[in-house]
């Protein structure tokens, strides 16, 4: 008798699925049987996606930052398809630049979406994944294993999931539920791309070592995570070097205290000049401009790009 495939008529939640990573995720977990419920800011993407998966799926406008909204959805997703078996906090935004010199309601979004958006889509959903001992699965980054210069709020905000993923998972083992993280590297987005077209950030990455020092193709990135997700992975290497990577973490700060000592004297008065703004299409429209206008609008996703100028 053969066995039946781990997530066929199974629910999947996926936040920041207009885009990136949770485009191509509800694409991979659509194509393995599982319905879907797709969850961001970008109703006419999330619309084209949702019509677009070859199995029953649906999505919901709601910002990740509005607890009261991510319950309220919790709630619709629960009455539209009865249970809920997965849940992938993938939503993200990066921005940057000197801290320094950094504006404060662009730093402070790429945190509340990066963390407290986390937190509001675990504690939303987290009563279906007790009733259905599901799986979690966190978005995290190589930024949570090794700081790099100008990303103060992106890295403090993916080590922070990390941590708060692996807390939580203590606290509900024992009812069966499932708690995995994810970490990607430079992955080919709108993320990314933008990141590349900035000098500064440019000039530094160029820096870097390999193999961090390159972008990755997106669709096997995604194959890792949908196969992470059938095993209700721990871990779930995006890209499979990042293994050896969590193996030595303890030596890549001061690593990369020393590469930047060296880069930065150089790339110092051209970032200072630079006005914070949120990375990518998803970022741009998140609500932070270069004056720290924060609000939200129609078209806004924070973020379908969960892949990472890590």
């Amino acid at each position: 008798m053969s066995r039946r495939p781990p997530l066929r008529g199974r629910t999947a939640v996926i936040t920041g699925a207009a885009r990136g990573v949770g485009e191509q995720l509800a694409r991979s977990l659509s194509e393995r049987g599982a319905r879907l419920a797709l969850v961001g800011l970008e109703k006419s993407e999330l619309a084209r996606v949702t019509e677009s998966l070859t199995g029953e799926a649906d999505h919901w406008h709601a910002d990740v930052t509005d607890a009261a909204a991510m319950l309220r959805t919790a709630r619709l997703v629960e009455e539209r398809f009865g249970t809920v078996d997965v849940v992938v906090a993938n939503a993200g935004v990066a921005a940057g630049g000197l801290f320094r010199h950094s504006e404060p309601d662009a730093w402070r979004r790429v945190i509340e979406v990066n963390l407290i958006g986390s937190a509001n889509t675990a504690r939303a959903f987290l009563p279906a994944l007790l009733d259905s001992r599901g799986y979690y699965l966190q978005i995290a980054s190589l930024a949570a294993l090794a700081p790099a210069p100008m990303m103060t709020a992106y890295c403090a905000s993916k080590a922070g999931v990390e941590s708060f993923a692996h807390t939580l998972r203590m606290e509900v083992a024992h009812h069966g539920v499932e708690i995995g993280v994810g970490y990607l590297t430079w992955t080919d987005t709108d993320m990314v791309r933008s990141a590349e077209q900035d000098v500064t950030l440019r000039e530094l990455r160029s820096r870097m070592r390999w193999p961090a020092n390159r972008t990755y193709p997106l669709a096997p990135a995604v194959d890792r995570l949908t196969a992470g997700i059938e095993r209700r992975a721990r871990h779930v290497y995006a890209q499979p070097w990042l293994r050896a990577a969590q193996l030595v973490r303890a030596a890549l700060p001061p690593a990369a205290a020393r590469r930047a000592r060296r880069a930065l004297p150089a790339l110092e008065p051209a970032s200072a000049g630079t006005p914070t703004t949120l990375l990518g299409a998803g970022g741009a429209a998140n609500g932070v401009d270069g004056v720290g206008e924060v609000g939200e609008a129609d078209g806004v996703d924070e973020v379908g790009d969960s892949a990472d100028p890590r």
